[in-house]
């Protein structure tokens, strides 16, 4: 269980820190492709941990 909430934890940091830093998502105002890229991932996380827990499990 421990990897899939690492899994996610990750995702999310990584996420988080590319919108805080990517220059072309602040200049267009607008998420770019790894953006977008890195949303997916997360998501993925987000489901692989809810059906690992089910939905009643608080997200992080």
């Amino acid at each position: 269980m421990s990897s899939v909430n690492d899994a996610l934890e990750n995702a999310r940091f990584t996420y988080e820190q590319h919108m805080r830093t990517c220059r072309q998502c602040h200049a267009d105002a607008a998420p770019c492709a790894v953006a977008k890229h890195l949303l997916r991932l997360y998501n993925l996380a987000r489901r692989d941990r809810m059906r690992g827990t089910g939905p009643d499990a608080p997200l992080a």
